[in-house]
C-alpha cells in the first residue's frame, strides 16, 4: 500500500471515530509548501460540516487523533484550515529496507493487459539519421517503463520498404550505380542506398532545369518529368511482381538490412516483431473494399478511394489512388488489423513524429468507423523535431546528420572529455574503450529522453557530455561514485542496517525520493513520457550527492548511522541502475 493510501485510510478512521461518519470519497493530500514543515497536507474545509467546528479546530482534532493512534505520522501543525503532517523518521527508514531488501526494484505488479509499441518505422532508402534516434530511444525506453509498469509489451518495427520513395532509390542505382555494391565500395548498405536517393534528387533537378529551359511549363515538370515517371512506372512494375523489378528490391533491401542491424545494435534498441508495408499493404487493400461495402468509404470518378470525415471536422481523406496503389494509410489499416489479430494487444501505441499528427487522427476515426474494437487504444505518441545549430535536416537533399556518425562523434567527444578530467588513469585500456562508448551512448539517450517528447529540441553535443551539468554522464558518473562507497564498505565489513532513529534532514530528502520512485514509473507509462524518469534520476543524483558532501559516510563514528548511511547507498544506486535501464542506459561500475 502506499504511503498516501495508508494515510487516506488513517485519516477516514480519525473522522470516523472523532464525528461518528464514515467518508466515502477518496481523501486528497497536497504537498506541504516549503515554508511551513511537513509533507503531506490535508485540506480540512471539507469536513468542518462532520465536525461542527472551526477548520483550525478540526485540524488539531484530526491531527492529535492520528499522533495518539498511529505511528506513521510524528508530527503535525496547522495553518488556517490546512493539517500540515510530517512522516515519522521510522517509516522512511522501512521505506529504505524495503527497496535494501527487493531483489527487483522498479518492477510493479502485473496490469494483465497487452501493449504494443511500434517505433523505428525507417524507410529502406536511406540511413537512420538524428531524428531516428530520438524516435528509437523514445520508443524502447517507452516499452521498457510499460513493462515495469506490469503491461506486457511488444516492440514493433514497421519497415517502410516499398513506394515511391524506394522506387527512386532503386532507379538511380539501376541507372548510374554501375554495379556498385557495399563490399565494393566499402560503404555500409543503408548508406549506399541512401547515397542513390540523394543521387536520384540531383539529377531530378537536374533535368528539370533542361526541361526549363526547353519550355515546359512548371506544372509539367513537376507532375511529367521523365525520371519521375519512370520511378513511378517502377513501383507499378513492383506491385506487379515484375521478376527484374522485385530482385533489385530484394538486393537494395539486404544492404539496407545489414546496415539498419549494425546501427540498432551500437543504439542499443530490439524489436519483438518486425512487419513489412510490401507484406501488409495489400491488407488495407482488403480493408478498402470491407469499408466500401460497408459505405464507409467512397470511390470517384477516376477510381480514387475517399473516407468523408467532415462530420468530425476534418476533411475527405485518400485511402486508395484511382490507379489502385497504396497510400500510407492504406498500410497502415491493415497492419492494425493483423497486430489485434496476431497479439490481442489492449493498445497500440504509435511512435511517430508530430508531422503525422493528423494521418493519426484519421486512423483513428476511420478505424472506429469500420467498427473495430480496439480503435479508441489507438495512441498516437507525438513528438517534436530534434534540431541542430545548423538547421533543418533534409535527407534527399543528403544534408542529414547521420545516425552511425552522430554516436561516433559524441564516444569520441566523451573520451576526450574523460581523459582531460583524470578520472581514468588508471582503468585498463579495454575497460577504458567500453566506458567511452557507455558515457557517449548514455551523453546521447538522455539528452533526447530529458526533454518531454511532445517538444520540438535543439540538440548541443557538447552540453550533452557535461560531467556537472543536467546529463547522462553526470548520473553515470553518480552511479560509479557510489559503487566505489558499497566497494570499500564491503571491505569494512559493512551491511546495510536499519535502526536510526533519528534521520537527517538530507538522508530524510534522499530517502523520500527514493520512495516515489514506483509512483514515478507510474506516472512516466500513464505520460508515455521517458523524460518523467530521466527527470525524476536526476534529482537523486543532485540530492545523493548533496548528502554525500554534508555527511560523512564512511568515517561516521556512530555504527547506526554509519550502516543505515550504507543502506542508502545501496538503494540509490539499485534505484539509479532501475532507472536508467528504463531509459536504454548502462551505468558504469567506475569512472
Amino acid at each position: 500500500m502506499s504511503l498516501e493510501a495508508k494515510l487516506s485510510s488513517s485519516v477516514k478512521d480519525a473522522i470516523s471515530q472523532l464525528y461518528g461518519e464514515a467518508v466515502s470519497s477518496e481523501i486528497i493530500f497536497q504537498a506541504t509548501r516549503k515554508e511551513f514543515e511537513g509533507s503531506h497536507t490535508l485540506v480540512v474545509f471539507p469536513y468542518t460540516k462532520l465536525s461542527k467546528a472551526s477548520p483550525e479546530a478540526t485540524g488539531t482534532a484530526i491531527g492529535e487523533y492520528l499522533l495518539k493512534n498511529q505511528t506513521l505520522v510524528s508530527k503535525f501543525n496547522v495553518v488556517k484550515g490546512f493539517l500540515n503532517l510530517t512522516i515519522s523518521d521510522a517509516y522512511w527508514i522501512e521505506s529504505v529496507k524495503t527497496i535494501c531488501n527487493n531483489n527487483n526494484i522498479g518492477q510493479l505488479a502485473s496490469k494483465n493487459k497487452k501493449v504494443m509499441v511500434e517505433y523505428s518505422s525507417p524507410n529502406t532508402n536511406k540511413p537512420l539519421h538524428l531524428g531516428h534516434l530520438r524516435n528509437n530511444f523514445l520508443g524502447y525506453s517507452v516499452s521498457e517503463i510499460l513493462k515495469a509498469d506490469g503491461y506486457t509489451v511488444t516492440k514493433a518495427n514497421l519497415v517502410n520498404d516499398r513506394g515511391i520513395h524506394i522506387s527512386k532509390s532503386m532507379l538511380a542505382y539501376q541507372k548510374f550505380g554501375n554495379g556498385e555494391t557495399p563490399e565494393s565500395s566499402g560503404i555500409k548498405g543503408d548508406h549506399l542506398v541512401g547515397k542513390y536517393y540523394v543521387e536520384f534528387d540531383k539529377q531530378l533537378k537536374a533535368e528539370a532545369a533542361k526541361l526549363k529551359e526547353q519550355g515546359w511549363s512548371d506544372e509539367d515538370i513537376e507532375k511529367k518529368n521523365p525520371l519521375l515517371v519512370a520511378a513511378q512506372e517502377m513501383l507499378l512494375k513492383w506491385e506487379q511482381n515484375d521478376p527484374e523489378t522485385v530482385t533489385l528490391w530484394k538486393t537494395m533491401n539486404s544492404w539496407v538490412y545489414a546496415g539498419f542491424q549494425t546501427t540498432y545494435t551500437k543504439m542499443g534498441v530490439d524489436f519483438d516483431k518486425f512487419y513489412y508495408e510490401s507484406n501488409t499493404y495489400l491488407l488495407g487493400k482488403e480493408v478498402v473494399e470491407e469499408g466500401l461495402a460497408k459505405g464507409v468509404f467512397f470511390k470517384k470518378e477516376d477510381g480514387s478511394v475517399w473516407i468523408d470525415l467532415t462530420a468530425e471536422g476534418l476533411d475527405n481523406k485518400l485511402v486508395l489512388r484511382g490507379d489502385g496503389t497504396s497510400v500510407y494509410i492504406t498500410q497502415d489499416m491493415g497492419t492494425a488489423d493483423l497486430k489485434y489479430k496476431e497479439f490481442g494487444v489492449d493498445k497500440s501505441i504509435y511512435v511517430v513524429g508530430n508531422e503525422q499528427d493528423y494521418h493519426f487522427v484519421v486512423l483513428k476515426h476511420i478505424m472506429k468507423k469500420m467498427g473495430r474494437p480496439y480503435a479508441d487504444e489507438i495512441h498516437h505518441l507525438s513528438y517534436g523535431m530534434v534540431d541542430l545549430p545548423s538547421g533543418k535536416m533534409k535527407s534527399r537533399e543528403g544534408t542529414v546528420v547521420d545516425a552511425d556518425d552522430l554516436m561516433d562523434e559524441i564516444i569520441a567527444e566523451c573520451e576526450n572529455y574523460t581523459k582531460e578530467s583524470g578520472k581514468i588513469d588508471d582503468i585498463p585500456a579495454d575497460e577504458a574503450k567500453q566506458l567511452f562508448s557507455t558515457l557517449g551512448m548514455g551523453a546521447l539517450k538522455y539528452f533526447l529522453l530529458k526533454v518531454d517528447p511532445k517538444k520540438r529540441m535543439l540538440f548541443n553535443p557538447q552540453e550533452s557530455i557535461d560531467l556537472h551539468g543536467h546529463t547522462g554522464p553526470y548520473i553515470q558518473y553518480t552511479h560509479a561514485r557510489i559503487k566505489s562507497v558499497l566497494r570499500k564498505a564491503k571491505e569494512m565489513n559493512l551491511s546495510p542496517a536499519f535502526e536510526v532513529l533519528q534521520l537527517e534532514a538530507i538522508e530524510k530528502e534522499l530517502a523520500i525520493l527514493l520512495s516515489n520512485f514506483e509512483a514515478k514509473i507510474s506516472e512516466a507509462a500513464q505520460e508515455m513520457a521517458p523524460s518523467v524518469i530521466a527527470n525524476y534520476v536526476y534529482d537523486l543524483a543532485k540530492v545523493y550527492n548533496t548528502f554525500y558532501n554534508e555527511l560523512s559516510i564512511l568515517k561516521e563514528a556512530d555504527a547506526q548511522k554509519l550502516t543505515f548511511r550504507v543502506s542508502l547507498c545501496t538503494a540509490t544506486a539499485a534505484t539509479i541502475h532501475a532507472s536508467m535501464k528504463m531509459l536504454g542506459i548502462s551505468v558504469p561500475e567506475r569512472m
